[in-house]
């Protein structure tokens, strides 16, 4: 890979940072479940958004320009949104065109259909209705017509493409206005419907067993520590993919040896995992500030518009907001598609760390532009996708073993990622997935209305 510098110290970069280079009634079931206990949790309880963090607060506050209430409300708001969102998509089915928020502190849930029949459904969920034109289905297929036609012509000048569910296109940045007419061209799409944005920056790199701690590949590299995972019994952490090959070697922050990677995807993705040695035990921790630590308890996928924070092993702690899912980037070194883009800064040495949303793991580090002190955009590898790719665990605090349940019937199981609109089957009973996420031992459906709606 290009750029790739000496270790000269814990802060040795592996590249440098700078310009863009690289509801109805449900049905009768057979056999209905035992009531839980007592009240079900919100989707803010569910999730652990009501009982944040200090640290995690603290950055929102610094880097959102929050207070301490408003850091607290908006995270509690977007778990409820969350699964206002996962309950409206179900219910408007193909015609659901996307959700998004808005406010300071999250507190304006949007939700576009193309039917204005379906306006009344939506208010009546708290969120604001947006009639458009196209479905989230249509703006896929569009995007991955742009993803197929990346693979036949140059997009050296076109680094950048994605689903812009706001705006209800998709949209391609590029150095130029006739590279993008060209790859729109060859894409089949009709250039009035694809938003253009010219840049001059190139998204790069950011290559340079707790979240965030640095480690270094062969000696020669550094990157950050993702998140733990396990696979059977064995212990790892998962990173971004260009950071290092399978059968590269790992040491870590204190040059100790640590590891081999297992597996790694780059170009196309960006994600990796290393396999440690019995001297290191896997967390849910991740670094925040100075020696503190957030524990996570999940993976569920944050909405667009959601604040999120990444750990590094260079720049620390630091937050910002998810501008676009799905998002394909044209760096130097190869095409990774699916990545989440953030305002999030980042610098040489932070590839590979961990972005969180309040403590539910959302990505690893992968590239961006600009840095910590001019600002700029930082772009993550999806974790679900990435335990899902290796059959991994995400290791998490609290994760308590779920009840025996009927093998006969049971589809859903702890450790499966699951992604929005699936259907499982639990104790006899059928559920619909309201937010993507890795299941935890605790959070059976019955349990967890915030992730799952009875159907």
């Amino acid at each position: 890979m290009a750029h790739r510098h000496a270790v000269t110290g814990r802060r040795a970069a592996l590249t440098a940072l700078g310009a863009l280079v690289a509801t109805g009634i449900p049905p009768a079931v057979a056999a209905e479940p035992t009531p839980p206990a007592g009240p079900l949790p919100s989707a803010a309880q569910t999730i652990g958004a009501d009982r944040a963090p200090a640290p995690v607060l603290r950055a929102l506050q610094r880097d959102l320009g929050l207070t301490p209430a408003q850091a607290s409300r908006r995270l509690v708001n977007e778990a409820e949104a969350g699964t206002r969102a996962g309950r409206l998509r179900n219910a408007l089915g193909n015609r659901f065109a996307g959700a998004w928020l808005r406010g300071t502190t999250s507190q304006e849930l949007f939700v576009a259909t193309t039917h204005a029949t379906d306006v009344p459904t939506i208010k009546a969920q708290g969120a604001k209705a947006v009639v458009v034109k196209r479905t989230l289905r249509d703006l896929v297929a569009a995007k991955r017509k742009l993803d197929a036609a990346a693979g036949r012509v140059s997009t050296r000048n076109t680094p950048l493409w994605y689903v812009d569910i706001p705006a209800n296109r998709v949209s391609v940045e590029a150095t130029n206005k006739a590279a993008a007419a060209a790859f729109v061209k060859a894409a089949g799409l009709d250039a009035k419907s694809v938003g253009v944005k010219v840049a001059a920056n190139r998204p790069r790199l950011l290559a340079d067993i707790t979240g965030g701690d640095a480690y270094y590949i062969d000696g020669s590299a550094r990157c950050s520590v993702g998140f733990s995972v396990t696979k059977g019994q064995q212990q790892g952490f998962a990173s971004a993919g260009h950071c290092g090959k399978a059968g590269a070697r790992t040491t870590g922050f204190d040059n100790a040896e640590q590891g081999t990677f297992q597996a790694s995807t780059f170009p196309g993705k960006d994600m990796s995992w290393v396999a440690v040695n019995d001297q290191w035990t896997a967390t849910a921790n991740v670094r925040v500030d100075g020696e503190q630590k957030v524990q996570i308890t999940g993976s569920v996928q944050a909405l667009v518009g959601a604040a999120v924070c990444r750990s590094g092993s260079t720049t620390g702690w630091h937050c910002g907001q998810i501008e676009q899912h799905d998002t394909s980037v044209s760096y130097a070194e190869g095409r990774v598609d699916g990545l989440t883009r953030t305002t999030v800064c980042a610098e040489p040495g932070d590839s590979g760390g961990p972005f969180v949303a309040g403590v539910q793991a959302q990505g690893v580090t992968s590239g961006g532009t600009g840095d910590c002190k001019s600002g700029g955009t930082t772009f993550y590898q999806p974790v679900n996708p990435l335990l899902r790719d290796f059959g991994l665990t995400l290791k998490t605090a609290a994760v308590q073993p779920s009840a025996p349940q009927d093998k006969v019937t049971q589809a859903w199981a702890a450790g499966r990622v699951y992604e929005a609109g699936v259907t499982v089957s639990h104790a006899g009973v059928r559920y619909r997935c309201l937010q993507t996420h890795q299941a935890q031992g605790a959070w059976a459906p019955a349990r967890t209305p915030a992730l799952w709606q009875r159907v």
